[in-house]
């Protein structure tokens, strides 16, 4: 049986360029790969025919023959289909497509269903960040704190050093995935996936690490320093770099992140970066003026309350409320910052515990 002509398996007119034939076989591979068309023969008999005008027809030299030659000049070439060499004549993994930049038509396949022909590994992938609510005290939030937090969490082992091998034994070939750390893959709907017996890795060792028992990482328990810098509130976020889960195939560690849930203080109100709070004072106090103590973070200290004040009045003590934070980092301390105070007149004395949060 005569072949067909190259440019008609392909849909193409003769003289078409690189990146139509290109863009040809890509839609047609699609349509008749033998993934996609299981036990169907008269599609993988397509995809046979496919694959070798692409062979051809993307290939300048080859293509050069075939249009002054046809099918008995390609065959006669250097370099043209040889009996028992894959789909058609051809050995796909070593097929070259020269200028074009496609690389072998293993990678046009890998581009397309999500696989390769040959043994790969997994690239290093950094580890998964961790998350860890930390509640602190409501002076600890404004002035800062260092404290120690307990993770449950995963660690590269220390007998292998990540491997899963027992130090010292010989590593072979994955038999679940070839050695390809790759697994699944079922057309291009369904991508291969790393290997979960080698984690990627192609090869496995004939005798697992008794202390991780291969699987290269041990979970446990791990006291971590936390440093809480000045002014966080709640849903601040502090990053530690490297101290989440360990990463794939020597790739670093993930970070870790406290997220900070502050306690409401009984008296203070936090509005922004302004502490508020209302005291209640009596009319004699108020019509006169006199000088009151008021509660702040950093203990009682002194205000003076001048004569005719009003009820609901504010008053403001400088540099006695939060610390900005910039980018997760304090600021200056010598930086004021006011606090708003509001009294109120009653016909009773002075009285912080009963003063509203």
């Amino acid at each position: 049986m005569a072949k067909r002509d190259y440019y008609e398996v392909l849909g193409l007119k003769r003289g078409a360029p690189l990146q139509e034939i290109k863009r040809a076989y890509r839609k047609l591979a699609r349509k008749y790969h033998p993934d996609v068309n299981p036990g169907d023969k008269t599609s993988e008999g397509k995809f046979k025919d496919l694959a070798e005008a692409y062979e051809v027809l993307s290939d300048a030299e080859k293509r050069r023959q075939y249009d002054e030659f046809g099918h008995d000049g390609h065959a006669r070439a250097p370099g043209g289909p040889q009996p028992g060499a894959g789909f058609g004549g051809f050995d796909f993994s070593r097929a070259n497509f020269g200028s074009g930049g496609f690389g072998d038509l293993g990678d046009v396949l890998s581009d397309l269903f999500g696989g390769r022909g040959g043994p790969q590994t997994e690239s290093p992938g950094k580890g998964e960040d961790l998350h860890y609510s930390l509640d602190i005290n409501f002076e600890d939030a404004i002035r800062g704190v260092s404290t120690e937090v307990t993770l449950q969490k995963h660690a590269s082992c220390g007998a292998c050093r990540g491997s899963g091998a027992k130090p010292g034994s010989p590593l072979e070939p994955c038999p679940d995935c070839g050695g390809s750390g790759r697994r699944g893959g079922r057309g291009f709907r369904r991508p291969a996936e790393a290997c979960p017996r080698c984690h990627g890795n192609g090869k496995i060792s004939r005798e697992a690490c008794g202390a991780c028992g291969g699987r290269g990482t041990t979970f446990g328990s791990e006291r971590i320093a936390v440093k809480i810098p000045p002014g966080v509130d709640t849903g601040s976020r502090i990053r530690l770099q490297g101290k989440g889960e360990p990463g794939r195939n020597g790739g670093p560690a993930g970070d870790l992140y406290i997220v900070t849930r502050v306690r409401p203080h009984p008296v203070l109100e936090r509005k922004g970066d302004n502490l508020h709070l209302e005291i209640p004072i009596t009319i004699t106090e108020a019509a006169l003026g006199s000088r009151i103590e008021v509660p702040t973070v950093d203990g009682m200290t002194t205000m003076r309350v001048p004569p005719e004040t009003s009820s609901g009045q504010v008053f403001r003590l400088r540099g006695k409320g939060v610390t900005q934070r910039a980018g997760g980092r304090e600021t200056s301390s010598s930086r004021s910052r006011s606090w708003p105070r509001r009294t109120s007149t009653r016909d009773r004395r002075r009285s912080c515990g009963s003063s509203r949060a």
